[in-house]
């Protein structure tokens, strides 16, 4: 509970600071996740969240975001046999190729809320705490719309048993996101 209140914290010093420099925009968004860990067969689910866009010139600028993103697996017996449930950080840098055209790029942290187990037992005992990615990804900018999609390739090993093969995540994210402020 202390992560979330100091991220959310965070996020609205970031907000503050940046409306004072002007150029900053608030957007809600959400979509799908197409995800998968290590070698298994990808699965659908979904994320949802905010983004700050604040350009600092006409061609770059930072969009961190905070989203509830949820991540499925598929167990060898084609059951899901885990929905991890993370809280994901991304700090992604904006380069503005034209006004309505933008590419994104960067790390993110996610924290591990919730393992829910449905076949496999211990389940958030399985995977660890914490996965760091690295996001790339498009976006298009109708005036107050947006238009997303992105690839995010883990780079941690997320299993966190022992005499395991590496566990790393790939998620493909599609969605829309509406500009509130």
């Amino acid at each position: 509970m202390k992560k979330l209140t100091l991220t959310v914290v965070a996020f609205i010093f970031c907000y503050g600071f940046a409306q004072a420099q002007g150029g900053i925009y608030l957007i809600a968004k959400g979509g799908v996740n197409y995800s998968k860990i290590a070698d298994q067969n990808f699965n659908t689910s979904y994320h949802a969240g905010a983004s700050l866009e604040w350009d600092i010139s006409k061609k770059l600028g930072i969009q961190p975001e905070i989203l509830f993103s949820q991540l499925n697996s598929t167990g060898t017996n084609g059951n899901k046999d885990n929905n991890l449930q993370y809280l994901s950080i991304p700090l992604l840098l904006r380069i503005n190729v034209t006004k309505a055209f933008t590419i994104n790029l960067g790390p993110e942290y996610s924290i591990l809320m919730n393992a829910k187990e449905t076949v496999v037992n211990n389940a958030s005992s399985a995977f660890k705490e914490g996965n760091f990615s690295v996001v790339g990804g498009i976006q298009l900018d109708l005036n107050s719309f947006r238009v997303y999609a992105r690839y995010d390739i883990g780079m941690s090993d997320i299993n966190n048993l022992t005499n395991q093969k590496e566990w790393k995540s790939q998620i493909i994210q599609a969605g829309i996101g509406l500009r509130i402020l």
